[in-house]
């Protein structure tokens, strides 16, 4: 019989984080160590992973409240996307996977998450699906099987267990935490060739015939897409993002200066849009985190214009480096080429231009900055 929710975690698996969850990780400390390291490493992280792990960042965002905590997670996520974006990726998902648990879970879920991540366990949320879709039925007591599979699977054969989205047998979209230990041969990798956020290896896995427990559907019907919690989440990997595309213009400075190129005013002028381009997306998305984790009527358009702020920033730092770095900057190794090839593919969530357009329609309807509105 698989493990339930509220069995223990496997014995072994991994070392229990000493950092309750109200700590807060020495970000620093990471940053620094992973700058040393680099960007040469495209397989899946799984060294910078367990640095998360021993630092208690698994634990540390379950549960995020406006103001300082925001502000908290908004610079984690940066630092991470900073050093690895598919490490941010697995990251941002891990964090949404426990926050939606602990904000649709029932207490007794709300304690077994916190055991969980006190375990050290790495979670995901994967939605996508082939055709003809996820499904749940009932297998007889408290049983529910599991028919489907799940496609664009980040972290596919490694994480420790994972949200996914299934239709029940009304035709509802439910919440199911699923663990994976001993079903790392249910994924197939094999389709994930791609140019950049290769380390997210994100496949297919197949659910056919795996069963759970009442304890493993989270929250009610249509609890996933329940809005703004739905679409503002999305601030969680524009600023990844962001910080991958800072790292990028902080590497794009230390070349000017080294090489003695930024004494060109051709440079010089390359250079200042991209300071002022990331200094604005990132106001954008620290206040569209803050109207997101308020839950803000607003807050759902501030998003979805921030993620366009988010892209143009990075598109055209993307386009200055090369220009700037020449064919060096193409090179495999150098940090430059890896992290465009891996924001060029990151930048690609769902519907960019659906999500600017949305903005757009609600901006002209009323202006939708907190305060000195305009009409």
């Amino acid at each position: 019989m698989p493990p339930s929710l509220h069995d223990p975690a496997p014995a072994g698996s991994h070392p229990a984080s000493s950092h309750p969850a109200s700590s807060h990780p020495d970000w620093d400390a990471l940053t620094d160590r992973w700058t040393a390291q680099g960007w040469a490493e495209e397989g899946y992280p799984a060294a910078r992973v367990d640095d998360l792990r021993r630092a208690g960042a698994l634990s540390a965002y379950a549960r995020i409240a406006p103001g300082q905590p925001t502000a908290a997670l908004l610079r984690a996520l940066k630092a991470v996307g900073a050093a690895d974006l598919s490490l941010g990726r697995l990251f941002e998902g891990h964090v949404n996977a426990v926050q939606l648990i602990a904000a649709y879970g029932s207490s007794e879920q709300a304690d077994a998450l916190d055991r969980r991540l006190a375990a050290g366990e790495l979670m995901g949320v994967w939605n996508t699906e082939p055709a003809p879709g996820m499904t749940i039925e009932p297998s007889g007591g408290d049983r529910w099987r599991l028919h489907g599979a799940k496609s664009f699977a980040t972290g596919a054969a490694e994480l420790d267990r994972v949200l996914i989205t299934a239709r029940d047998p009304d035709g509802a979209k439910r919440m199911v935490i699923v663990p994976l230990a001993g079903e790392a041969h249910r994924a197939d990798v094999s389709g994930w060739r791609v140019r950049g956020m290769k380390g997210t290896i994100s496949g297919l896995l197949d659910f056919e015939g795996i069963e759970v427990s009442d304890d493993a559907l989270i929250g009610t019907a249509e609890d996933y897409e329940r809005e703004p919690r739905f679409s503002a989440g999305a601030w969680r990997f524009c600023a990844v993002q962001l910080g991958a595309a800072e790292a990028l213009v902080r590497y794009l400075r230390d070349h000017l200066v080294r090489t003695g190129k930024g004494s060109d005013p051709v440079q010089r002028a390359r250079f200042a849009p991209l300071v002022v381009a990331l200094r604005g997306a990132g106001a954008w998305v620290e206040q569209a985190a803050q109207m997101a984790e308020a839950g803000e009527a607003d807050a759902v358009p501030m998003v979805l214009m921030a993620r366009g702020a988010v892209e143009e920033a990075a598109l055209a730092t993307m386009e200055a480096a090369a220009r700037s770095v020449g064919t060096a900057s193409f090179f495999h190794g150098d940090p430059i080429d890896r992290i465009t090839r891996d924001l060029g593919l990151y930048l690609r969530q769902p519907v960019p231009d659906q999500a600017r357009d949305r903005a757009a329609a609600a901006w002209l309807e009323c202006d939708r900055w907190p305060i000195d509105r305009w009409w």
